[in-house]
């Protein structure tokens, strides 16, 4: 024996009524708020100079000091004592000043010693952004 269900007319619709109130009201606040953006850069001011004013720097690239497993220091394909890491540290964190970012690599037979020595090395030239790397575990 069939079942007759009746459905009822407006079950079949959907009101997009509030749906395209809300998209009238998106559209609203977008145009508004890029008028209002266009505005402000459009303002006819002169800029005041100043004797201590600094370039804006880039931003800074990472610096990947390199240990070998018998702590020999490479940067940028070049190997260097610690007293020139130093310098290059010092450097780096002179041109970008609280931005400079030190990546430590370090051979897994090299002696702990030498990452600290790097470690110490960019806390003394301002650096607070250093990590040490590692590979991932296999399996």
């Amino acid at each position: 024996m069939a079942v007759n269900i009746k459905q009822s007319k407006t079950s079949g619709t959907i009101n997009f009524t509030p749906l395209i109130d809300c998209v009238f009201l998106l559209l609203i606040f977008f145009l508004v708020g890029s008028k209002l953006e266009e505005e402000e850069r459009e303002l006819p001011i002169v800029l005041p100079q100043a004797s201590e004013a600094r370039p804006l720097t880039s931003k800074p690239k990472e610096l990947f000091v390199n240990v070998d497993r018998t702590g020999n220091y490479i940067v940028q394909s070049t190997q260097c004592s610690a007293g020139q890491l130093e310098q290059l540290l010092k450097q780096a964190s002179a041109n970008n000043p609280g931005r400079q970012s030190v990546i430590i690599r370090a051979d897994e037979r090299c002696e702990w010693k030498h990452v600290v020595l790097v470690m110490d090395l960019c806390n003394k030239a301002n650096i607070r952004d250093y990590r040490v790397t590692t590979a991932p575990r296999d399996g």
